[in-house]
């Protein structure tokens, strides 16, 4: 076997294309693998998959999880078998649930440390997921040069270790899950790659290789992580390099310790989605920390926007160029600098902004100081930056004017969207703003009369220190128009957008095309992304649809680089609207306005109730702007998962809490009952307690 020289990092330029087209769905092709008679990658719909929760040795409870998920709409359920006595339970977890009548549902073992179980298991069961982070490696956080004799030493006792489980696997029929998880990496990859995608991907390699020296196929592959870019990333890099050795496997995906509420579904859709819209993925999960049943309805409203997307992509034309962003390394693009008010700025630097639609028309103006007067008093860090109104009728531009004089002092910049029929130079006799404005308008054709208006809104842009928002397209982009656009002397005042996207792209296709015109042309003004009822791939008239479409689309463009100013106008309630924005610029991690959690979903391995326990952990810490907090069930995802947390609550033994600085252990066995105090007082030690602001009563 092969040893990979310290310190290496991916070649990234010689790899091939991670997906198909970046700018419209086409489904990456796999080879069909079997679970059971469920059929997994190739022309198979995406498969829902979630896990129990119980203990594996309470079978009763077990099977009847099981079938609850499987009547849900689950079509595999993964049970945990972390010792012998929990695998040669699954024996009559099979038989009781092939004796209710669902004989064909899969089931999935998953393992974690002893491949002992893993030999039991896999006689029970149509697959077994194997992490190779700790199957048969070590996970000590040793600190420890591997020579390359060493290394290879390691790699052969990694193949006598997991070759049983691969030739017995192939004897009965059973498929093999090579899950890597960001957090499990062991101590001889994380001291040769660093804990980065690399080293998940070449984790899985191993793995991958050592069946294939058996000729056994049967194999999906999973790059789980709790931060949705480590996700992205890994999945992209595993695809390409698997690509390079004829390697097509089916991908399970999924953002593991995703937590619990809209946080987790923001997180999991855009990770999940973005794979998706690019193509990859065969069955998915969403980890979600409550009761399992509640992931399987996630997973089928995101499973079925992709179809939807790989449906309207088989009919699309083949040619277009690539665009230049690295998808395999996050990198913010770099922007020209706007300087929108005191405090807010635009740039490569700075957080994307937050744009609120006021949803009233402007001749509602006192209602609208009062909307955003309410959503200031809540919370001091989810604000109305950018507040966006419409000109609707003749005298808008005086309610315009009243609003800014009000709201000037709350209101960091305004942006005001001009109809198509809004004539620009009327503009000429609008006084100067009082407060910082961006004036948008769609320009759709790019011909002589859009150029001209153009022009005309970057001059009175440049005339009265404002900013003038493009809202067009990439094909617009390419044309006379954007030369013209290239020109103007205003040029730096400039910001770029999207209402509607071209028909044979989806809407982070438009964005990502817009930005490689604006390359093109040396164009680097800002970009706003707007999340708007064209953009939607299936409308549904439900906060949870609407939630997921927006983290599909805003989430996968921010992961990518994409993104300074951000706006959700799908949402027509005001205070969600205010919270589903932040929180996706939070699930990105492009923007911090409360405590990150990391929690587990739970299983049979849990040594607390993870449910109540994450929720009364987010009542005493929600507040802690910038303080990531992990919530583990167990040691296997507790340490490792963690590795950009600052703080771990970590199920050490039945009732026993174990508490982390980091990854390391400084407080254990604490008494479950005690346990959250003790989190509280440790956050206060390190200096990152602050007090939590009361919302005066009525608000």
């Amino acid at each position: 076997m092969s040893v990979p020289t310290p310190g290496s990092q991916p070649d990234t330029a010689h790899l091939p294309p991670y997906c198909a087209s970046r700018f419209r769905a086409v489904r990456r092709p796999t080879r069909e693998v079997k679970v059971g008679v469920v059929g997994v990658g190739g022309t198979n719909p995406i498969r829902v998959q979630s896990m129990t929760t119980s203990l594996t040795q309470d079978v009763a409870a077990t099977v009847r999880q099981t079938l609850g998920l499987a009547e849900a709409g689950c079509e595999i359920v993964r049970i945990t078998a972390p010792n012998k006595e929990a695998a040669r339970a699954l024996k009559d977890i099979r038989e009781q649930v092939t004796a209710a009548g669902w004989g064909q549902l899969p089931l999935v073992a998953d393992i974690h440390f002893l491949p002992a179980a893993a030999m039991e298991a896999v006689e029970h069961v149509e697959k077994i997921r194997v992490n190779p982070g700790n199957y048969a490696d070590k996970k000590k956080f040793a600190v420890k040069e591997y020579s390359d004799n060493e290394y290879e030493v390691e790699l052969q006792r990694l193949y006598d270790a997991f070759s049983p489980l691969v030739k017995r696997a192939k004897e009965l029929g059973r498929a093999l899950r090579i899950g890597t998880n960001h957090g499990s990496l062991s101590d001889r990859l994380m001291n040769r790659y660093g804990d980065t995608p690399l080293g998940m991907v070449e984790s899985a390699l191993e793995f991958i290789r050592i069946c294939e020296s058996h000729s056994f196929h049967d194999i999906i592959l999973s790059m789980k992580a709790s931060n949705p870019k480590v996700m992205i990333e890994a999945y992209r890099l595993a695809v390409s390099k698997m690509a390079v050795e004829n390697m097509y496997y089916p991908l399970h995906l999924g953002v593991t310790e995703a937590g619990e509420g809209e946080d987790a579904r923001i997180k999991s859709a855009i990770g999940i989605g973005t794979m998706l819209m690019d193509g990859l993925g065969d069955t998915i999960r969403v980890s979600l920390t409550e009761d399992a049943i509640y992931e399987v309805p996630v997973c089928q409203d995101i499973a079925k926007r992709a179809h939807a997307l790989w449906e309207r992509g088989k009919e699309l034309p083949d040619r277009e160029a690539a665009d230049k962003i690295d998808p395999f390394v996050y990198t913010r693009r770099n922007v020209v600098h706007l300087h929108l008010n005191e405090g807010c700025e635009v740039s490569r630097e700075q957080p994307p902004r937050v744009i609120i639609p006021a949803a009233r028309p402007l001749s509602q103006h006192a209602e609208i100081v009062k909307d955003v007067l309410k959503i200031h008093t809540r919370n001091k860090e989810t604000k109305v930056e950018g507040l966006l109104v419409t000109l609707a009728e003749p005298g808008d531009l005086a309610n315009l004017a009243t609003l800014q004089r009000i709201l000037a002092p709350t209101v960091k910049f305004f942006v005001v969207d001009l109809p198509a029929a809004f004539d620009v130079a009327s503009l000429r006799g609008y006084p100067r703003p009082v407060a910082p404005t961006a004036w948008a308008r769609r320009f759709e054709t790019g011909d002589d009369a859009d150029v001209k208006t153009m022009t005309a809104l970057l001059d009175y842009a440049g005339r009265t220190d404002g900013f003038a928002a493009v809202d067009t397209t990439a094909a617009v982009l390419a044309g006379e128009f954007g030369a013209a656009l290239s020109r103007h002397p205003s040029k730096e005042r400039l910001i770029l957008t999207q209402t509607v996207h071209e028909p044979h792209t989806h809407a982070v296709g438009g964005y990502r095309a817009l930005a490689r015109e604006a390359a093109k042309l040396g164009i680097s003004a800002p970009i706003w992304i707007r999340h708007t009822a064209a953009q939607v791939v299936i409308s549904e008239n439900f906060f949870t649809a609407r939630l997921l479409e927006a983290s599909m689309v805003a989430g996968n463009l921010l992961c990518d680089g994409l993104g300074d100013m951000l706006s959700v106008e799908t949402e027509p309630d005001r205070d969600k609207t205010v919270a589903l924005t932040y929180n996706i610029l939070q699930g990105a991690r492009t923007r911090s306005t409360k405590t990150e959690f990391v929690a587990c979903p739970s299983c049979g391995r849990t040594l607390f109730d993870l449910q109540s326990t994450t929720q009364n952990i987010k009542s005493r810490t929600g507040h802690l702007k910038g303080v990531t907090i992990a919530v583990m069930g167990c040691i296997v995802n507790g340490p490792g998962e963690m590795a950009d947390a600052d703080f771990g609550y970590v199920g050490g033994a039945p009732a026993k809490v174990n508490l982390y600085v980091g990854k390391e252990c400084v407080k254990y066995n604490i008494p479950e009952a005690e346990a959250v105090d003790k989190l509280v007082d440790l956050i206060r030690e390190h200096g990152k307690w602050v007090e939590p602001e009361l919302v005066p009563a009525g608000v």
